[in-house]
């Protein structure tokens, strides 16, 4: 049902065909506001907060359903941002003040909170950031730069990973404090991401998350993963069924180009590969809300897989559109762009291959 109704909102407001309005250099968003807050009216952003905070308490393998639904048309909406880089470290290491006033206006889709975590020349390094918090007499200062920092330019505040006195920490920053400016960078998918830095900004102690800064990173970072696997193989499965409808329809010969059996050959194995794809995905996003011990390592596996199945398709996808496919006219190239950004973020495949290496113990 979840499914369903994200599916039905998608298809009848949100084509990918808007892509090309959204990618505007003066869009101010990157998204829209309104398709967002329907959104959030359909509980979207709140499926995963508990229902102390005026959420709904559900899982990971709920939002995933959600978040495949919302691939298909490759939405830019921040609903992977609110329900995981916002909602699960605050879950986790957040102070009661902090849970009061950010979860039930996240789970309303009110406020946006998001992850600045990646850093220039520091590419899946997550744990060792170059961003400094350094005592100060009102507490501390940050200051650092990152990068690709999601849904920057509409964020009300950041997570930011830092080296502390103390070792790593989280440190969550209001986006209109004095120090912070945000500079708005363009991806090929044309998601609105932002450079953001930190200019000696006061941070007091109240302002740093509480518990294992390295552990709540390390659990946001495997359910953003999965987040957006699911919604990676939505995205993957809809060009495949683009690229079938196209094959059905493409006459050359006198005979529709699916007849061709080479085709037809590649086309079987994008099939089998998305099965594999839809499988990894799914166990992973079910172990994090049943098997916590097993979760970390279908992480791993559910991203590298992503990663490299929807790739695979975008890039046989356009294959099989012929030179159509490398046109703006056709839809079918903002998969492959967007498969080419996805693929590193959380993580690209050698990363995810490593660590599901050293989870197996190897």
């Amino acid at each position: 049902m979840l499914a369903e109704t994200a599916r039905k909102l998608v298809e009848g407001k949100a084509k990918v065909a808007r892509i090309r309005e959204l990618r505007r250099p003066d869009h101010p968003t990157g998204f829209s506001r309104e398709l967002f807050a329907e959104m959030a009216e359909l509980g979207f952003t709140a499926l995963s907060i508990p229902e102390d905070f005026g959420g709904m308490g559900l899982g990971l393998f709920d939002l995933a359903q959600i978040l495949e639904s919302l691939g298909r048309e490759l939405a830019p909406e921040p609903v992977l941002t609110t329900a995981v880089l916002g909602a699960v470290p605050l879950l986790r290491g957040g102070s009661d003040d902090q849970k009061q006033w950010f979860l039930p206006s996240l789970a309303a889709g009110e406020t946006v909170v998001t992850l600045a975590l990646d850093e220039a020349g520091m590419r899946d390094r997550w744990f060792s950031p170059k961003t400094r918090l350094e005592r100060s007499a009102e507490g501390f200062a940050l200051s650092g730069e990152k990068i690709q920092v999601a849904d920057a330019l509409v964020a009300d505040a950041f997570i930011v990973t830092c080296e502390s006195p103390s070792g790593l920490a989280l440190a969550l920053v209001d986006a209109k404090a004095p120090g912070v400016s945000i500079e708005r960078q363009f991806r090929v998918d044309s998601r609105a991401v932002g450079i953001v830095r930190f200019d000696g900004v006061a941070v007091r102690e109240s302002d740093l998350l509480q518990g294992d800064a390295r552990a709540i990173l390390q659990e946001t970072l495997d359910r953003a993963a999965v987040a957006l696997s699911a919604e990676m193989l939505g995205a993957a499965e809809k060009a495949f069924a683009d690229t079938v409808g196209y094959l059905k329809e493409r006459v050359q010969f006198g005979v529709p180009i699916g007849s061709f059996q080479a085709l037809q050959h590649r086309a079987a194995t994008l099939y089998c590969e998305l099965q594999l794809l839809r499988s990894a995905v799914m166990a992973a996003a079910r172990a994090a809300d049943e098997a916590p011990e097993a979760f970390p390592r279908l992480a791993a596996l559910a991203k590298a897989t992503a990663n490299e199945t929807f790739l695979h398709v975008a890039k046989e996808a356009i294959q099989m559109h012929g030179g159509v496919g490398m046109t703006d006219e056709f839809d079918i190239g903002f998969y492959l762009k967007r498969a080419q950004a996805a693929a590193v973020t959380f993580g690209d495949t050698s990363h995810h291959r490593r660590r599901w290496a050293e989870l197996n113990g190897y």
